[in-house]
């Protein structure tokens, strides 16, 4: 089973995926900030580097779903790979920071990527409002964020909307961060965990 979090920057995909993974005694798959060459770059720099940093996006996450579809275990992986090609890449095109014969030439090694791998079982969409992702943004404080555009998180956001709106490759299980803070309420991390029980299981 792979069920894959996706979600905005700041929606809580890494903190539901620890608690998950415990819970559900999955194996975990982390997005990888720590070690990102580009990440700090590109939050200085964003038409700089934004090429840079999608390209090595997506050779991880291509990487990570390999390891999963070869290992065959209960794998929770904090963010997709799709996000990245229907999201961020073309977020970045849009707002002028990626020129077109980047973002031609990522779509296309996307779109050779992506054909070797499969959806996953099931996905898992955190929404929530720019002032709430600004807020834990804020709360983890991590560095380089702290020059987030405001108008960058926003543009996101109507993505990640309307690629879930149009969503067909899978099971979908929208969790509100509005309404259930999983994060600090074990009751609300329970209700979280039921609904993906009832996804897995086909319960109603």
């Amino acid at each position: 089973m792979h069920i894959a979090i996706a979600g905005n920057i700041g929606s809580g995909k890494t903190t539901l995926t620890g608690l998950l993974a415990k819970h559900m005694n999955y194996d975990t798959l982390y997005e990888s900030t720590d070690n990102n060459p580009y990440l700090n770059s590109f939050y200085e720099d964003m038409r700089r580097w934004s090429f840079n940093l999608q390209i090595y996006f997506l050779h991880t996450r291509f990487k990570q779903v390999l390891d999963i579809q070869r290992a065959e275990k209960n794998v929770i992986q904090d963010r997709t790979l799709y996000e990245d090609a229907y999201i961020f890449a073309p977020n970045l095109h849009d707002m002028g920071l990626m020129n077109t014969r980047d973002f031609e030439n990522y779509l296309s090694i996307f779109e050779l990527l992506s054909s070797f791998i499969k959806y996953p079982d099931l996905l898992i969409y955190l929404r929530g409002s720019v002032p709430t992702l600004v807020k834990q943004i804020q709360k983890r404080g991590r560095e380089y964020e702290n020059t987030i555009r405001l108008d960058y998180l926003s543009s996101l956001n109507q993505r990640y909307e309307e690629w879930i709106d149009h969503y067909d490759k899978g099971k979908l299980l929208i969790i509100d961060i509005e309404e259930l803070n999983f994060a600090d309420n074990p009751e609300d991390l329970g209700k979280v965990i039921d609904k993906i029980n009832a996804e897995i299981h086909g319960l109603f």
